[in-house]
């Protein structure tokens, strides 16, 4: 089993910045991708970003240039930057862990708001 912890979410005005944050602990698999999935109310869960242990990454379009993913392999934590932030950013953001199978955190929410 794999635990996700996430942290980082709250309200923000648009143009803002937050920073998320997800450490991984359990049975760590040494090839995993690690990132985020987002889901606005009465939308289907997306993915925001995700990167893999080589730190190959992949954004979807509506955040490339605004959100930063990273990652620490020895930490197994994974961290979002996310800039200029928009109210369509807005969304219970997810933490994933995908090795063998898929698995998620608690989800923490992000408010874009003036």
């Amino acid at each position: 089993q794999v635990q996700l912890v996430e942290s980082g979410g709250g309200l923000v005005r648009p143009g803002g910045s937050l920073r998320l944050s997800c450490a991984a602990s359990g049975i760590i698999y040494s090839f995993n991708t690690m990132g985020w999935y987002r889901q606005a109310p009465g939308k289907e869960r997306e993915l925001v970003a995700i990167i893999t242990t080589g730190r190959s990454t992949t954004y979807v379009d509506s955040v490339k240039g605004r959100f930063t993913i990273s990652r620490d392999n020895a930490k197994n934590t994974v961290w979002l930057q996310m800039n200029s932030l928009n109210p369509e950013d807005t969304a219970v953001y997810y933490c994933y862990y995908f090795a063998a199978r898929t698995y998620w955190g608690q989800g923490t929410q992000v408010t874009v708001s003036s």
